[in-house]
């Protein structure tokens, strides 16, 4: 045994340095681990707890409380997975001899399928984007790289211009950990996106010419990331919900995503291609979506088969 680092915070530190520089941790994931371990070590210090020496009936009143908080199962599960990951790592250094938290048992994700939209949907969001007046080469670029790409908003909006020239018909994405893949672009995608890039080149060329500092980003920003943020990504998506006669509540970035997978897996595509145009590490994340479509069908049925009457849809019919 070796003593670990003299207060909880440092502990904390310690940890997401190794995750970062072992794992290859992505930084959304190490400022998640953060949030979740500092609320744990708050409640903990106000008990005059230390994380050296407290015991599972501990990790398990951490997580009573959180409940009585009124957190969502999934939270609850995430602090319990930072929890246990941060005394993995205090185990293998050798700072205690056990994992206080390793045999408690989450409270579990509720099953939910992801929300998606259809095909009529999003061509009115990319209809939306294509009118959305000054910003529409911007935003039309945005929503047709995202749907016929699949990327996450954060590999989106940060990505490099260079990995855009040249009208390719692969891009080149960086995902989670540092992991990299090939996605292929539509024709529309690819439009759009030559468009957008002669403008994006004269305005920086000006940008230059009155000695500013230009920007590495296909979607460049003024703000401190120097690319276009996935807060304003967000709430943009929503104007263009509005517009385009969408429910905004239906509309977010992932929720193209998921529309993406679930429309190539209903025009033949197999899982494994979806897996890797998503950068999914593991399948069965991806297997999800076959839920998707089942339910979609079985709705479809359900509203339009003439023979689907009220007794189908509440239960077992009762024809004789």
């Amino acid at each position: 045994m070796t003593s670990g680092p003299a207060t909880m915070h440092q502990w904390i530190s310690t940890f997401l340095d190794a995750q970062a520089a072992e794992q290859g941790a992505a930084n959304n994931t190490l400022l998640a681990y953060g949030r979740d371990l500092k609320d744990f070590a708050d409640w903990a210090a106000h008990r005059d707890l230390e994380f050296a020496t407290l015991d599972q009936a501990a990790v398990e009143a951490y997580l009573i409380s959180c409940e009585t908080e009124g957190l969502s199962r999934a939270t609850r599960a995430r602090r319990l997975s930072a929890i246990r990951q941060i005394y993995r790592f205090a185990f293998e250094e050798g700072w205690r001899s056990d994992n206080p938290a390793i045999q408690i048992k989450g409270p579990g994700r509720a099953a939910r399928l992801p929300k998606t939209l259809d095909v009529l949907e999003v061509d009115r969001l990319l209809e939306a984007a294509r009118t959305s007046g000054r910003e529409r080469l911007r935003n039309t670029c945005l929503m047709e790289l995202l749907y016929a790409t699949g990327m996450r908003v954060s590999e989106l909006v940060s990505l490099p211009v260079a990995a855009a020239r040249g009208d390719p018909r692969m891009l080149l994405i960086k995902g989670k950990g540092g992991k990299e893949r090939m996605v292929p672009l539509s024709p529309p995608a690819r439009e759009a996106l030559a468009e957008w890039l002669e403008t994006r080149d004269q305005a920086e060329a000006e940008a230059e010419r009155r000695g500013r500092p230009t920007s590495r980003f296909l979607f460049p920003s003024r703000g401190k990331a120097g690319y276009l943020t996935r807060h304003r990504f967000y709430l943009l998506i929503k104007e263009l919900a509005v517009a385009g006669g969408v429910s905004p509540e239906k509309v977010t970035p992932h929720t193209l995503r998921h529309a993406f997978a679930t429309h190539l897996l209903a025009n033949g595509a197999d899982l494994r291609s979806i897996q890797t145009l998503l950068g999914h590490a593991d399948v069965a994340t991806t297997e999800i979506y076959t839920h998707v479509l089942e339910e979609r069908l079985r709705d479809l049925v359900l509203d339009h088969h003439p023979l689907a009457d009220q007794d189908d849809r509440d239960g077992p019919s009762r024809r004789t």
